[in-house]
């Protein structure tokens, strides 16, 4: 019984959240939601779930926090660098044979991913010709990405992950460390534009040459996954790149038909011409 009741209070609340400000996590992996609503619950002060979705109707100050818990914001520069030394060996080749790019970094979250790839297209001479489109639902984490400052103690594991990458350089030339923390440089920035994006309700902005939209589908159901592959599907040009987690994959999508594995065990795919 008290794990129905919890259901319906959960439901309830998400419900309140999208009726009240237009934030849509119905869509999510109910899992994943407990676990983050339950962390919320001692991070208010709630003793329910019901008392928390009063205190979100009538405290709209709240909303970004709990938004904040609803999606998750773990990542790493070249988190799986297997992923990226695919892309600098296998996509890469490709993408220079356009005169201009379009990266769509979805799900950015507080930004390493985003410049990861900065980072690998400068050293593969693509930069200059790219622009980045980094989004997010979480304004919080759209502002730390644009600023692009981490905690020195993770810079290790950035390091290390570059190299795996097959990184041409020394990450240390991205940034300047002060005060507890590393601040990458600028100029890595320039050329991507930060968008509030929801791929559960925005369309498609913008035609590009390849999506990466890593770990963040797990976090959806099947619906919802297939909402998101089919936006991209619809922004990629023949031919395209996406770019998925390593626990995440295209063997149940409707859009399944629309992709050839590309590398399949690192999750990239081509859209079909």
């Amino acid at each position: 019984m008290a794990a129905k009741t919890e259901e319906i209070e959960l439901q309830l609340l998400l419900e309140a959240l999208y009726q009240q400000y237009h934030y849509d996590f119905r869509g999510y992996s109910m899992a994943s939601v407990k676990r983050r609503v339950a962390q919320a619950l001692v991070q208010f002060k709630c003793p329910s779930i019901s008392a928390l979705q009063e205190k979100l109707l009538h405290d709209p100050g709240l909303v970004p926090h709990l938004v904040a818990y609803l999606t998750v914001q773990v990542s790493e520069m070249f988190r799986d660098p297997s992923y990226y030394r695919a892309l600098r060996e296998n996509v890469i080749p490709h993408l220079k044979t356009y005169p201009s790019l379009k990266v769509w970094v979805a799900g950015c979250s507080a930004g390493e991913e985003l410049y990861s790839l900065a980072i690998l297209f400068r050293e593969e001479g693509l930069e200059s010709r790219t622009i980045f489109y980094a989004t997010d639902i979480n304004a919080d984490a759209l502002k730390k990405a644009e600023l692009g400052i981490y905690d020195l103690d993770r810079v290790a594991l950035f390091t290390d992950n570059h190299r795996k990458s097959g990184g041409k350089s020394s990450l240390s030339d991205y940034y300047t460390a002060a005060y507890g923390g590393v601040k990458f440089d600028k100029t890595l920035r320039e050329r991507t534009v930060f968008s509030d994006h929801s791929l559960v309700s925005d369309s498609v902005f913008a035609e590009v040459h390849l999506v990466t939209c890593r770990n963040v589908l797990i976090y959806f159901n099947r619906e919802l996954q297939d909402r998101a592959i089919g936006l991209f599907e619809d922004a990629l040009v023949r031919r395209g790149f996406m770019g998925l987690g390593l626990k995440e994959s295209m063997h149940f999508s409707a859009h399944t038909d629309s992709f050839t594995p590309f590398v399949l065990d690192q999750r990239i795919y081509q859209k079909k011409g």
